[in-house]
């Protein structure tokens, strides 16, 4: 008597780790990819991150870039 239970419990065990699901969900597999790029101007390589303009390095212009006004935010007259 006493073994069945044992093996009654260690069944129940046993369907409950195979019942459990990821914490978080599902991983999601994706291809490996590089988020780099290389200044044209000296080759130095850069993180490539959204709003960086200029290299760190010999300073050569990425982007250029004029702000505007903003839903939230908008520009200052240094005029008065």
């Amino acid at each position: 008597m006493e073994e069945k239970k044992v093996n009654s419990f260690l069944n129940r065990l046993k369907e409950n780790a195979q019942k459990q699901t990821n914490y978080g969900g599902e991983m999601e597999i994706t291809e490996a990819k590089i988020n780099a790029k290389d200044c044209p101007n000296c080759g130095a390589g850069r993180a490539k991150q959204d709003g960086l303009t200029h290299c760190a390095y010999c300073g050569f212009e990425f982007f250029n870039i004029k702000l505007t006004d903003g839903v939230y935010i908008k520009k200052e007259d240094n005029s008065i």
